[in-house]
């Protein structure tokens, strides 16, 4: 279970990964967060944001057109 989840449904880019963003600058470390997102092109944008920002990307699912992304930040 996330500690925080962030549902970004019905957003397009960039949206999801701003208020991933906002969300996260208020994470404490070790923290994890679900984002949900009916953007296609989500998959590639969080594996990005993940890998510039230093994070882990625990997990991604498909289920019903919603992508969820659980995000740990380091």
């Amino acid at each position: 279970m996330a500690d925080i989840v962030v549902d970004t449904k019905g957003l397009a880019c960039p949206m999801p990964i701003v208020k991933a963003k906002k969300a996260m600058d208020g994470m404490q470390s070790g923290q994890t967060m679900e984002v949900l997102s009916t953007d296609k092109g989500s998959l590639n944008d969080f594996t990005a944001w993940v890998k510039q920002t230093g994070n882990e990307l625990v997990s991604h699912e498909v289920e019903n057109g919603v992508y969820k992304f659980l995000v740990k930040k380091l």
